[in-house]
């Protein structure tokens, strides 16, 4: 008798299964494929960004051959032409590339690209970061003592990334304006700070050592 009626429930549960796929399983078809081609578009995206991602590092390894070759002109084209295809990662170190390569001609130019790069918000903090300092280091021998301080004061703190290349360029820019005062203020954080690296504090010695002695009171 048990074994009845688990024949029974069994058929039972066949045609619950039976009905349930008849009305839904063009449903079940079209979720199974939607899941499949979601799948497969996935698999396509990813291939086709590993090829952009690929080609774009070809193309950015040959710029930069251009550049060491000292074909500054065609290493500049070519970052150009990254610049604007290229995939984010190559985009973004293309410009600062880019820049670089411009600055070889026309290094007030090059500083506009660098202060382009600082006030863009789509790149990272730190990369700003960098390219203020890459486009004051530009402008160090052009610019007054008052518009380094004003680009360059804020990257001094003891939590920024390039806080000793900012100071350095400083002390140039003050020593340049026979500002003393302000050249041994930035050389003397230079030698305080701990993590200053040795090259630069060398050069912040000699630097040190050209400035007048300090007045006696």
């Amino acid at each position: 008798m048990t074994e009845l009626f688990d024949e029974v429930d069994e058929e039972v549960r066949r045609e619950q299964l039976k009905r349930l796929w008849d009305r839904y399983s063009i449903y079940i078809i079209a979720l199974a494929l939607l899941v499949i081609a979601a799948v497969g578009g996935w698999r396509g995206y990813q291939y086709v960004e590993a090829e952009k991602a690929a080609k774009a590092s070809e193309a950015f390894n040959r710029a930069v051959e251009l550049s060491e070759q000292g074909k500054h002109e065609e290493a500049e084209k070519a970052f150009a032409e990254l610049v604007s295809k290229a995939p984010y990662g190559y985009r973004l170190l293309s410009r600062f590339r880019q820049a670089g390569e411009v600055a070889s001609r026309d290094p007030k130019a090059a500083a506009k690209m660098f202060d382009d790069l600082a006030a863009d918000g789509s790149v990272g903090a730190e990369q700003q970061e960098l390219a203020r300092i890459r486009a004051a280091g530009l402008l160090v021998d052009s610019a007054t003592y008052a518009d380094m301080k004003q680009r360059l004061e804020p990257e001094t703190v003891p939590s920024a990334a390039f806080r000793h290349s900012a100071r350095e360029l400083l002390a140039l820019s003050a020593f340049r304006a026979n500002d003393t005062g302000q050249a041994r203020l930035w050389l003397d954080q230079i030698s305080a700070d701990a993590d200053t690296p040795p090259s630069l504090r060398s050069r912040a010695e000699a630097l040190q050592a050209l400035l007048p002695p300090v007045a006696k009171s």
